[in-house]
């Protein structure tokens, strides 16, 4: 087993060009402006000891935790979970979203910005990704159609990584009209729907159309998907910022899709050939195990667009997806679903130490804490007290969207189906 802690993951160029890092983002959301004063007020409630890392991670485990616990009552789609479990999830889901929206805000009240939040931001919502995408399919019975569940799960987690690809080559985030903000809202309506009329409703027929609401929410949100890819691929056209339209570490602008296949394909390859139907009989953890190898290999995306260096296309991760299409190509010596659970507990496992390993790397280099602010803040003129504090926050306002009410950056990040 690969051990972190005994090699350093970020290489001393790699921080130098990390503490150089300037966020740029272009967001032209819908609902982001509407939505500023709910998130000014929020953040203003919020106590200033509180560090804007632990905001973000708490927001994390509440939508995780929901979403596991819908998962347990309808684990395949099928079974329609207690109307509770989805109402759950919609609250589950609002708080990240709110979350998520503050701890930049936080950050800037309490002079704590640095890359660091940028980072871990970008990180929590590709994990959130797989959750939300997954809970949405669930909440309305998406099981009945395992290809159209497979197709939603792994668009959001492949869009998610192609809003990071995006970043790479040109060095800007940007979010469409309609994007990451508007699909979250939209998927707490959908748990609403649910709670309300009941996970069945979705499986109804509408009158004269003769189609099911979930084939609505379908064409809705595939609408959505294309909206995004044709977003992403004008980057293709436009070349990248780097020399001669490379990326911003001067590589290749499709050098990203190296790793995005290695994890997509397999996933596509292994669920159509089994002879156990693994995917059909376990798709939510199916669904988790390749979600976690796709979080790993988007962090590392991340990683590559701020020190603006080369991605590495090989990874432990992909450990658990190679022994399954393996175990396939020998007739299944081993039973896919011992595979299947090694492969999520291999790749969480690898996931959680490589994003530990690289916290504590990037800390120790700004000397700063991850989930503790190292003073007691009295507001923002607290910071003149604690030069070495400001400095690190002076570098900018990292990892957000622009904020609509005066045009600075926060660290709300918004690249999911992300």
């Amino acid at each position: 087993m690969m051990v972190y802690r005994d090699k350093h993951i970020l290489s001393a160029q790699q921080l130098r060009k990390l503490s150089e890092h300037k966020y740029s983002c272009f967001s032209a959301s819908l609902l982001d402006p509407l939505l500023q004063p709910w998130w000014n007020w929020l953040v203003a409630q919020t106590p200033l000891w509180l560090a804007p890392n632990l905001i973000t991670i708490v927001g994390l485990i509440l939508n995780v935790v929901t979403t596991l616990i819908l998962i347990c009552y309808s684990p395949n789609g099928v079974e329609p979970p207690p109307r509770w479990t989805c109402l759950l999830c919609a609250l589950g889901l609002f708080i990240y979203q709110s979350l998520d929206s503050i701890d930049g805000k936080q950050a800037r009240r309490t002079n704590t910005s640095s890359p660091l939040g940028e980072l871990f931001d970008h990180g929590c919502d590709s994990i959130s990704t797989v959750f939300v995408a997954l809970s949405a399919c669930i909440s309305c019975q998406l099981g009945h159609y395992p290809n159209w569940l497979f197709f939603q799960c792994f668009c959001a987690i492949a869009l998610f990584y192609c809003a990071h690809w995006q970043t790479y080559v040109s060095g800007t985030m940007r979010f469409g009209r309609i994007d990451v903000t508007e699909a979250q809202f939209s998927i707490i309506a959908i748990h609403l729907v649910s709670a309300v009329l009941g996970p069945e409703f979705w499986l109804t027929k509408i009158p004269v159309v003769g189609l099911s609401w979930n084939y609505t929410i379908l064409i809705f949100i595939t609408f959505g998907y294309t909206l995004n890819i044709i977003n992403f691929l004008k980057m293709f056209t436009e070349g990248g910022s780097g020399k001669n339209g490379s990326s911003v570490a001067g590589t290749s602008v499709l050098s990203p899709s190296i790793p995005l296949t290695l994890v997509v394909l397999p996933a596509l390859m292994i669920a159509q050939k089994s002879p156990q139907n693994i995917f059909t009989e376990h798709a939510s953890v199916y669904i988790m195990a390749f979600g976690m190898v796709a979080a790993k290999v988007t962090n590392k995306l991340v990683i590559a667009h701020m020190t603006k260096s080369e991605m590495e296309y090989l990874d432990w991760s992909l450990l658990g997806p190679s022994l399954l299409f393996l175990n396939q190509y020998f007739n299944c010596i081993v039973p896919e679903i011992w595979l299947l659970w090694f492969t999520l507990i291999w790749g969480t496992q690898d996931l959680l130490r490589y994003c530990a390993q690289v916290c504590l790397e990037i800390c120790q280099h700004l000397r700063i804490d991850l989930f503790r602010i190292p003073y007691a803040p009295k507001g923002a003129a607290a910071s003149s007290s604690h030069p070495a504090t400001a400095s690190v926050s002076s570098q900018s306002n990292f990892g957000s969207s622009a904020d609509k009410n005066g045009g600075t950056t926060h660290r709300k990040s918004k690249s999911k189906p992300h």
